[in-house]
């Protein structure tokens, strides 16, 4: 009895988390779809915001940047990231710690920090505001992240894989190669998940980095936020959560299928 009812409480618990969570979302898709402009009251279903959102030329130009910049910077800052932590897990005594100290100081600073930092250094280096320099600051603060997600799965490693590769013939490009990154593939896809996400979400970083003509969807919304939301925004978002939903769905189930 006493199993039962702390099963019951348990499960209680996870459902008021989910709806704290979720509640959110899901009236922001309900609404995207409601005719009237406002969210204060439900006056009929429709699918114009949807058509609204790609007639939308500052919005589309916006998803545009937004996921350009992100694939970008998170497939270059795995690269990097990868390679950097391969040499990090390869270093020893206080080199190493120091490294990691360096590493540490994007994830732990404050967002305003680095931005104005970037910034800083750019308006130091006479660059010209606009992609590069979002793209530049992207990468710089995604690395750190990747390299946090593929030493755990270094440290897994035997540690004499490299020495073994070698002395079977293997160069060491090859043995990083066919060896190595096989074997942490999974750190890697977490690395460039986690720097897609920061990339996709990033605000603060990107408003101080970023030039004329060339807005991600946080800064858009953020220039929305003083004039009114405008409904198309809630059917962007549907759009976004239902496709990440669905790559999730996708990927566990395939994970599922290679685990059996």
């Amino acid at each position: 009895m006493v199993a039962k009812l702390e099963r019951f409480i348990k499960r209680f618990y996870l459902i008021i988390i989910f709806l704290f969570l979720y509640t959110p979302i899901f009236t922001l898709m309900v609404f995207s779809f409601n005719e009237s402009k406002t969210m204060g009251k439900w006056t009929g279903f429709t699918f114009k915001w949807y058509l609204e959102l790609f007639n939308n030329n500052r919005l589309m130009s916006a998803l545009y940047y937004t996921i350009l910049i992100a694939l970008l910077a998170s497939v270059i800052s795995t690269i990097v990231g990868t390679i950097a932590a391969i040499a990090i897990s390869k270093m020893g005594g206080k080199l190493k710690a120091l490294i990691l100290n360096i590493n540490y100081l994007p994830v732990l600073n404050p967002d305003i920090v680095t931005g104005i930092a970037l910034m800083s250094l750019f308006i130091f280096l006479k660059f010209d505001f606009g992609f590069t320099t979002m793209l530049l600051a992207h990468i710089t603060f995604d690395i750190p992240y990747v390299i946090l997600s593929v030493l755990p799965k270094l440290k897994q490693l035997p540690e004499n894989t490299l020495e073994a590769a070698a002395d079977l013939g293997a160069t060491p490009i090859y043995a990083i190669r066919k060896v190595v990154i096989p074997q942490i593939k999974p750190g890697i896809f977490a690395g460039f998940l986690m720097a897609f996400t920061m990339s996709i979400d990033d605000f603060v970083i990107s408003f101080f980095t970023t030039g004329p003509g060339v807005t991600n969807l946080s800064i858009e919304i953020y220039s929305m936020a003083r004039r009114g939301i405008k409904p198309e925004i809630n059917a962007l978002s549907t759009l976004m959560f239902i496709t990440v939903l669905a790559l999730l769905i996708i990927v566990n189930k395939k994970q599922s299928l290679t685990e059996k």
